[in-house]
């Protein structure tokens, strides 16, 4: 969740395995980066504003795919692998 300060978010972590990109499953990034934070996070119930906005009007669903698997491929082995497994039980969990 977005941290604030005087009304205002914190930036965005590095994508890289600094940040916490990959603590994230597909779905949670790829309505994150299509919708933007605060629909995002209310799909999940949580009513909490984001600095993170929409590119879905900018961007094709296709293209989101493409960006995320390029972040995904800066990343360590090991986090790719936890991120991975973690999209899997989703995914799992939905029937898909």
């Amino acid at each position: 969740m977005a941290l604030f300060r005087a009304g205002r978010c914190f930036p965005p972590p590095p994508h890289d395995e600094i940040g916490h990109t990959w603590h994230h499953t597909d779905i949670a990034l790829f309505d994150y980066t299509k919708l933007g934070g605060k629909a995002a996070l209310a799909r999940q119930g949580v009513n909490l504003e984001s600095g993170m906005p929409s590119f879905g009007v900018l961007v094709s669903d296709a293209q989101i795919w493409d960006i995320l698997a390029y972040i995904k491929s800066t990343w360590p082995d090991q986090k790719r692998q936890v991120q991975a497994d973690r999209s899997s039980a989703e995914r799992q969990s939905q029937g898909n």
